[in-house]
């Protein structure tokens, strides 16, 4: 009789326990009304974006010295030689040693053969190419054409840039952000919603300017020694921001 007094104790105080813990739960639950099924925020997501245009006072190029001979010693020789005199040529622009950096020099061997495929010997080419920073670019095309004049052979490209970019990259931000809220005002009017606080403002691009091409183009030509007409014309640095609004 003892044992089953005890044992109807036990499952009295276990009923007692649940219910309880029961009721908390379900005082939680009341205290936090809607906990996960509220509404998510109303938000409008708009992007905008802004341009900039900075006149370039940098220019870089790469200027190249190849030649071919059957004999690679011959090939390396001739080739030192040249890139020797293309080097003196650049001194007379005063141009610091610091903005040249050898970027490839590099000796191939091409086997020839004859019309009826039989290989006839080899041709070794030998290529050495050198990266010039110019900060007057005024003597670009001057540079380049004395450059020539001393054996030079290979002029891979010339590219424009601004050494300090921070104005521009500022206005066209500021030009962005602006273009962004004027669209976000027209969507919202639109829409007949209200414009809240701005949740997120993300901003993209202004790395690297882009040059504005014209009809006339970039001129490389010209004879050994004499000056090619170069434009560096403008360049654009592009900035877009993503901005998100709430909405009422």
């Amino acid at each position: 009789m003892r044992k089953k007094l005890l044992l109807i104790t036990g499952l009295m105080l276990v009923a007692a326990l649940i219910s309880a813990f029961s009721s908390a739960a379900d005082a939680q639950a009341v205290s936090q009304p809607g906990q996960g099924t509220e509404t998510p925020p109303r938000q409008l997501n708009v992007t905008g974006t802004g341009k900039a245009f900075v006149t370039p006072d940098v220019a870089y190029i790469n200027i190249g010295v190849h030649t071919e001979n059957d004999d690679a010693a011959e090939a390396v020789a001739s080739n030192n030689t040249r890139s020797q005199k293309v080097a003196e040529a650049l001194k007379k622009f005063k141009v610091d040693p610091k903005d040249i950096q050898t970027t490839n020099f590099s000796i191939f061997p091409q086997q020839q053969y004859d019309q009826n495929g039989k290989m006839t010997g080899i041709i070794y080419f030998v290529d050495n190419t050198v990266f010039v920073t110019l900060r007057d670019i005024s003597q670009v095309g001057e540079v380049i054409g004395a450059a020539v004049g001393a054996g030079a052979n290979s002029i891979n490209s010339i590219q424009f840039d601004a050494a300090d970019r921070s104005k521009a990259l500022s206005e066209a931000r500021k030009s962005a952000v602006a273009d962004a809220l004027a669209t976000a005002k027209e969507l919202a009017a639109a829409a007949g919603v209200t414009l809240g606080e701005i949740q997120m403002i993300n901003s993209y691009g202004g790395g690297v300017p882009v040059p504005i091409y014209d009809a006339k183009g970039y001129g490389y030509g010209g004879g050994a020694g004499a000056p090619v007409p170069v434009s560096p014309g403008q360049l654009v640095l592009t900035v877009d921001v993503n901005i998100v609004f709430l909405i009422k």
